[in-house]
């Protein structure tokens, strides 16, 4: 029998309760009529498993761990060629699928913020995800203005996900147990086909207003040589504001202006 031992350095943490593995995966809505599903990291296969039950969609997974794709493929009996063998931070997406797929997985801590970033990178070939991440992290992702947890992955993701938070994991159901509790979130696109602002200077906007979060906007944004405004009550309104008040669609209003 091939043995798999969680690593320390790939953030490794196996989940160990089949009901909140099976609770994971049928919490994907199927949304928009995906074909494929992309489990990132699956361990020794434990979501792997019931993902396969879903005759709706087929399942591909990348791992790092060549212990682990052993142990998928003799104790699984997962087809290899549905294995993508390397760190999904490295992997160009366009070359593996040629249509839209969802994202699926117990994503390591150590690099969950950079996998969200490259779901967002390629939005437009991902309709749905549902993660597991540290709590903190998840309660970040799905904040709403007006929360101290509300912040730029916050914004970046809600421009164009709908997210939800839909439960909390604890840290006992895992081997080895970590040191904090995880929540599992879920993202459905949201259903817009183009965009009237530039989307690069919105990340940069986003980011410069939480990076001086403590700050108004006047202040945070005072590199952007931000007019008056005269003829925009709304958005004279703002820059007393700190980023955190602000709204998605303030951002893009803002963003509009700027480049307009």
């Amino acid at each position: 029998m091939t043995s798999v031992k969680p690593k320390k350095y790939w953030g490794q943490h196996f989940l160990t309760d089949n009901s909140i593995a099976e609770k994971i995966v049928n919490s994907l809505n199927h949304y928009h009529n995906y074909k494929f599903v992309l489990e990132i990291g699956p361990g020794k296969g434990i979501l792997t498993k019931y993902l396969l039950l879903n005759k709706n969609f087929t399942v591909y997974a990348v791992e790092i761990d060549e212990c682990s794709v052993n142990y998928l493929v003799s104790e699984l009996n997962i087809d290899e060629k549905k294995i993508i063998k390397g760190d999904f931070l490295k992997l160009n997406l366009n070359e593996i699928f040629n249509e839209q797929f969802a994202i699926i997985g117990n994503f390591p801590y150590n690099i969950s913020s950079q996998i969200l970033v490259k779901i967002l990178k390629n939005k437009s070939m991902i309709p749905e995800v549902v993660g597991m991440f540290q709590k903190e992290l998840a309660k970040r992702i799905v904040s709403l203005p007006g929360n101290k947890e509300y912040g730029t992955l916050s914004v970046l993701t809600q421009a164009w996900y709908k997210t939800e938070y839909l439960f909390t994991v604890n840290e006992k159901v895992f081997f080895p147990s970590p040191k904090v509790k995880s929540g599992v979130i879920r993202l459905q696109r949201i259903d817009k086909t183009d965009i009237n602002y530039d989307e690069k200077l919105f990340t940069q906007i986003v980011k410069s207003a939480f990076n001086q979060r403590r700050k108004t906007l006047k202040n945070s944004l005072s590199n952007y040589n931000l007019p008056s405004f005269p003829n925009y009550k709304t958005i004279k309104d703002l820059m007393p504001l700190r980023a955190e008040q602000l709204s998605v669609e303030d951002f893009i209003e803002i963003t509009m202006l700027i480049s307009s």
